[in-house]
This record gives structure tokens, C-alpha cells and sequence, in this order.
């Protein structure tokens, strides 16, 4: 009804006989598919001559021989509300000239369907009561783990451990926000492009939406794993700002990314199904080529893989913050993208925005994949 009042066109199929007094026109089906009855809801069982809805129901049912749709052809109902409501009036103007086209609808401009999906998609997942339960608890249970492993202070025996569960809590939770949201709404997208929906308005609202909320688990992740343990970077001074928010920014931008990565996958499959193990394997990938478990430096074919693995440049940059190298001295620690330096720093988040940028490219172009083909521009 709010719809309605809104200035929407709302039409409601339903069984339930409960709320139809808040429906402007009643259409009623006989057996069949035949039009008993349309119009006002409240004349609708006098029109029947019957004082309940079980009542015309079971008439319905009863009478199959009757002539529903010819006794509502004869009637005031019908000559009122269908023949005198759908009359064109006269509008004094000249005629169209055969073979002229009516000029279309202006269709609706990039920034309101952009609101509009934004709205109705946050509308969506406010909704999901499960969605929110999980979207709440992950960041807590992945930052209390990483909690439990830094201790008071960031050491020897647990700085790398801290790091690589911020990278992989991170990652889960960015993915995880993305990775069924354009699958399952494959044909609704299919449907709305094709009478003038935007595609980049559409990816916008999902970017939007899924980016404010994934940034803030990150937030919340990096708090609850981080808040109050010495970090024991150098002279207690991160490369730009304070240690705790380089972490913050850091784990945010990669989480961000991995959302982008999420949509990716949701764009590249075909059935919701297939998602979860893709996940799965998505998290793996990140752990192996992070850094953390495997010297990528200067290793052929791997190092150049590894440039594509969000969780790379993360690492670095939390790396680089706290000066990894000189808390856990070694191999692996020596990659020069863990360098505790501007350049550095800057090198590793960068190649986090063009990540989500490269993402977001390929995201768009594989929706395009799933449009009808007239829309493909």
C-alpha cells in the first residue's frame, strides 16, 4: 500500500483474503482464468451475492456450468470500471500521420537508478537475518583469533602469524560479502537490463553497498585483533601515520579488493552452487601467495603470479608498517616489498586499488556476457 501511495503500480497475486480492502481494484478469477469480477474490493461479495469469501469460493467450485465472465460482461461493474475507465478521451489534437512512432519513455537518468539500487539493495540485505548474524560475527571470531595470536606485543614468534590471519579474515570477509550477490540475481539483472536498466549502475550499487559494509568488518576486525597490543614497529612510527591505522587502512583496502575478487567469481559462474568451493579455494590461493609461507621473491613464473593475489601487496604494506623483517630476520622476511619505507608502503596499497580497478573492468565485462544481445554496448 505504501508503494501504491508512492505513485508505484503495485499488483499483488494472492490466495489470502485478508488485506484485500487496501487494493484500489480487485480482479478476480473464475476456474479457468475467466475475469468473474473487477473492481472496487468492497462490492466485490455483494456483486457475487454472497456475504463470505468461502462462500463465493465454494460457489466457484460448484458451479462449474456458469457463466462467470458473461454475468460480469453484463454488468454495471463492468461497463463502470473497465469500459468507461480504459476510454481514451478526446484530446482535440491532429491525428499521428501513419508510420510515425511515438517517441519512448525518457528512461530514467545514471545517478537515480543508481539511488534507487542502492536503496532497494540495502533494503535486501537488511532483510537477511542470517546475512547480518554472519556479516556481525566474522569480523569479531577473525579478530579474536588474530587477538589471541599477537598477544600483548607484536614478537618474533607472532608477528607473522598476527599479520597472516588479518590477510586471511580480510579476504574472507570481503569475498565472502560478493561471491553469491550477482549469480543469484543473474535473472532479475537480465530482465531489468533489457527495459533500460545501467550496467554500471548496477555494479555501482553492489560496489557501494558491499564497500561500506566490508570496510567497516575490516575496521572492526583490525580493532578488535589489534587495539591496545604494542605493535612494536620502529621508534614506534609507521611509514606515514600511526602503526595501528596503517594496519587498519591496509586490511580495509584488501578486504575491499577481495570483494571486487568476489564479484568476479560471482560474475564468472553460472550456478550459486559452485561458489562456496570457490571461496574456499579462493582463500587458499591468498595464504600460499601472500608471502608469509613461501619466498616469492625473485622466484620465476611464482613472483609474477603472485602480483595478481590481493593479499601480496597487503602483507607488504603491514609489513613494511612494523618492520617485519627486523622482528622475524630471514629470507622470507627480506622481500623488498616488506620494506619498512614510503615508497614501499605506498607501492603495496597502490597495487591494491589497481587490483579492485582491474576487478571491477572485468566484472562489468562479464556482465555484459549475460545481457541480451541487443543491450550489449
Amino acid at each position: 500500500r505504501g508503494l501504491a501511495d508512492d505513485g508505484r503500480t503495485v499488483i499483488v497475486v494472492t490466495h489470502s483474503v485478508l488485506s484485500l480492502d487496501v487494493c484500489d481494484r480487485l480482479l478476480v478469477l473464475a476456474p479457468g482464468g475467466k475475469v468473474a469480477y473487477y473492481g472496487p474490493p468492497d462490492e466485490t461479495l455483494a456483486f457475487f451475492g454472497y456475504e463470505q469469501w468461502p462462500e463465493a469460493f465454494e460457489a466457484f467450485e460448484r458451479d462449474r456450468e456458469r457463466d462467470w465472465a458473461g454475468d460480469y460482461l453484463a454488468s454495471l461493474q463492468h461497463r463502470q470500471y473497465i469500459v468507461n475507465s480504459t476510454a481514451q478521451p478526446h484530446m482535440g489534437q491532429a491525428a499521428p500521420t501513419p508510420g510515425t512512432v511515438a517517441r519512448p519513455p525518457k528512461a530514467q537518468s545514471w545517478g537515480s537508478q543508481l539511488g534507487t539500487l542502492v536503496r532497494r539493495y540495502a533494503a535486501a540485505l537488511s532483510a537477511d537475518r542470517t546475512f547480518l548474524a554472519i556479516m556481525i560475527a566474522l569480523p569479531f571470531v577473525m579478530g579474536a583469533m588474530a587477538r589471541a595470536l599477537a598477544g600483548s606485543k607484536l614478537t618474533q614468534e607472532t608477528a607473522m602469524n598476527a599479520l597472516l590471519i588479518l590477510c586471511v579474515g580480510g579476504v574472507l570477509t570481503g569475498a565472502a560479502n560478493a561471491v553469491r550477490e550477482l549469480v543469484k540475481e543473474r535473472v532479475i539483472y537480465q530482465r531489468e537490463r533489457a527495459v533500460g536498466l545501467s550496467r554500471s549502475a548496477y555494479l555501482m550499487s553492489k560496489v557501494v553497498v558491499l564497500g561500506t559494509i566490508t570496510v567497516l568488518q575490516a575496521v572492526v576486525l583490525t580493532l578488535v585483533a589489534l587495539l591496545g597490543v604494542d605493535l612494536n614497529a620502529p621508534g614506534g612510527e609507521g611509514v606515514l601515520m600511526s602503526p595501528l591505522v596503517e594496519i587498519t587502512v591496509a586490511v580495509a583496502l584488501l578486504s575491499f579488493t577481495a570483494m571486487m575478487l568476489g564479484l568476479l567469481v560471482s560474475a564468472m559462474v553460472r550456478k550459486e552452487e559452485v561458489t562456496m568451493p570457490l571461496l574456499v579455494l579462493l582463500a587458499i590461493v591468498q595464504v600460499v601467495f601472500c608471502g608469509a609461507l613461501l619466498k616469492l621473491d625473485g622466484v620465476p613464473g611464482i613472483e609474477q603470479l603472485s602480483w595478481l593475489v590481493p593479499s601480496r601487496w597487503a602483507l607488504g604494506a603491514m609489513a613494511g608498517t612494523i618492520g617485519l623483517a627486523r622482528l622475524v630476520p630471514g629470507d622470507l622476511t627480506a622481500d623488498p616489498l616488506f620494506k619498512h619505507s614510503v615508497g614501499v608502503w605506498l607501492l603495496n596499497m597502490g597495487m591494491l586499488v589497481v587490483l579492485s580497478a582491474l576487478f571491477g573492468y572485468l566484472v562489468a565485462r562479464l556482465l555484459r556476457r549475460h545481457e541480451p544481445e541487443v543491450m550489449r554496448k
